[in-house]
């Protein structure tokens, strides 16, 4: 019996089987293309998210240190400029505060 020729029944039914076969495994190739595009995508996206993070902290830096001829930095001028006027307004609220009620 098992030399026996298929029948048009069972030839008909493995080209189906081989059909069905086919599709599954095309079905699992496009996943895994899907999978992997999503993966490269996310990489590339922290790598982008990374070099972007690198300039950010590089303009901090920059915008903190002295420039070539030791001058005080913006940002620190800005400090000090905040600390003053802080300083003034609580001076002046305690000062005219004391000769309003004296």
């Amino acid at each position: 019996m098992a030399d026996a020729p298929l029948t048009d029944e069972e030839r008909a039914e493995l080209e189906r089987l081989r059909a069905e076969k086919a599709a599954r495994e095309q079905a699992a190739r496009n996943a895994a293309q899907k999978a992997e595009l999503e993966s490269l995508r996310a990489e590339q996206a922290e790598a982008e998210q990374m070099v972007r993070d690198a300039e950010r902290r590089e303009r901090a830096r920059e915008y903190m240190e002295p420039d070539e001829d030791l001058r005080m930095p913006l940002g620190q001028k800005l400090v000090l400029l905040v600390l003053a006027i802080i300083v003034a307004v609580f001076v002046m609220s305690f000062v005219g505060g004391g000769l309003i009620s004296g």
